[in-house]
């Protein structure tokens, strides 16, 4: 068999020469850029030559792009300076449709909602759900066919993703496939990125994501509470009554964050072992390295891109002045590929020292409050995978997100070959 399907300069795009683009101005906010791997090395200029960098876009505006790992830590725990509101992402709410969360909302109302939620995702919890996933885990794996090539990305991480979802909603398990496609909906912005979606056809799918919650949501009010998202909303006093935006704003962010940050993971660390076939190997002998291995996958894959944050006053950031209002992106994609604070960033090392030292849950106030759900499933995932497998190889080039945002892949073929 083939140990490397796909080489390690697959996920850079060589087609282009970056040293082509003028940096004076540059817009990386391009979904294409994204999709077609060549944000590696436009970012790797950006760091160099202009690390905060300010940029028009035609279509979104004047925003200026945080590319290096200390300036993104600075600016995502100066919550006094740069706010999470009126959005998290480059585009401005639509007044028509103005969906509010509360990851996009600064103290103390941020904290008070928060708070109301992380029952479902605090260690309590995970402990008894752990046997659960790894029930369900096992039962994905058990049913892939071998000797097949299929779509990892919808066999296994989306499926083992969704089933979680369905119980941290406590959502019709025969309806989980919804809950993706809400996602995915959600993140594809007003152009419709992959979903083949109009602005107006998103929105039609957005209000039946509403409906839905907001009929569960009324029937959790009159049951006896339990520990899913949607039925500690139900018995809070606050959220309990939020308006209908509000509450599809929470709902896109819950299942936003249980959904990509882990999917895309579990898709990006088969095929980074791929990518770095000695990692593999090194993961064969000695799977108790697989924990540490979890965080150096969520690193190298950083499944969301960036979040942005919105001046408050003036401030002065790597020598530029930020105008206050101004719209600054940190592009958590290119902190966690500096090399000034990560050594040797391109090198996929599942024994990598301090491989938690990554970006891509944030800092803060907004740190992803489903970290260790993510990690935890995760690792039972690769855990599962070293009993059955001894090679998920990749057999074809992967698809990835047409999304500045979501940070995915959308396609990834593969064939499983178990242990003798």
């Amino acid at each position: 068999m083939s140990q490397a399907a796909v080489t390690p300069q697959t996920e850079v795009n060589t087609d282009f020469d970056p040293k082509d683009v003028d940096i004076n101005g540059f817009d990386i906010a391009v979904p294409e850029y994204f999709r077609d791997q060549k944000h590696w090395a436009l970012f790797d200029r950006l760091r160099k030559e202009d690390p905060v960098h300010f940029a028009e876009s035609p279509e979104f505006g004047p925003y200026w792009s945080v590319t290096k790992y200390k300036d993104i830590v600075a600016v995502d725990t100066n919550h006094k300076q740069f706010s999470s509101e009126p959005a998290i992402v480059i585009t401005d709410p639509e007044p028509d449709f103005n969906i509010s969360m509360f990851i996009a909302m600064d103290q103390p109302k941020h904290d008070v909602q928060r708070k109301v939620v992380s029952p479902a995702v605090a260690p309590p919890a995970l402990a008894d759900l752990e046997p659960m996933i790894r029930e369900r885990v096992a039962k994905v794996l058990d049913g892939l066919p071998v000797g097949e090539t299929f779509n990892w990305v919808d066999r296994v991480s989306i499926e083992i993703t969704t089933q979680m979802l369905a119980t941290l909603f406590d959502f019709p398990m025969e309806d989980r496939r919804k809950l993706t496609w809400w996602s995915d909906v959600s993140t594809a912005g007003p152009d419709g990125g992959d979903t083949g979606l109009d602005e107006e056809q998103r929105r039609e799918v957005l209000r039946e994501c509403l409906e839905t919650f907001a009929k569960m949501l009324g029937e959790r009010k009159q049951q006896e509470p339990k520990n899913d998202f949607i039925s500690l909303m139900a018995h809070h006093p606050q959220m309990s009554k939020m308006e209908p935006m509000e509450l599809l704003g929470n709902l896109i962010l819950l299942i936003v964050g249980g959904n990509d940050t882990t999917r895309n993971s579990m898709s990006g660390g088969v095929l980074a072992l791929n990518q770095f076939p000695e990692e593999y190997e090194k993961l064969r002998k000695d799977p108790s390295v697989i924990p540490n291995m979890v965080s150096e996958i969520i690193r190298w894959r950083t499944p969301l891109a960036y979040m942005r944050r919105t001046a408050l006053e003036d401030v002065e950031l790597g020598g530029k002045t930020v105008k206050k209002g101004d719209k600054v992106l940190m592009w958590y994609v290119s902190g966690n590929r500096d090399e000034e604070e990560i050594e040797n960033p391109y090198q996929f090392q599942i024994d990598r020292p301090q491989a938690r030292k990554h970006l891509a849950f944030g800092f803060g106030i907004h740190r992803c409050m489903g970290n260790r759900m993510a990690e935890l499933q995760i690792r039972i995932l690769w855990e599962e995978i070293m009993k059955r497998f001894d090679f998920v190889e990749v057999v074809g080039e992967p698809q990835y997100t047409r999304s500045t945002f979501v940070h995915g892949i959308t396609e990834l073929p593969v064939r499983v070959h178990p242990k003798k």
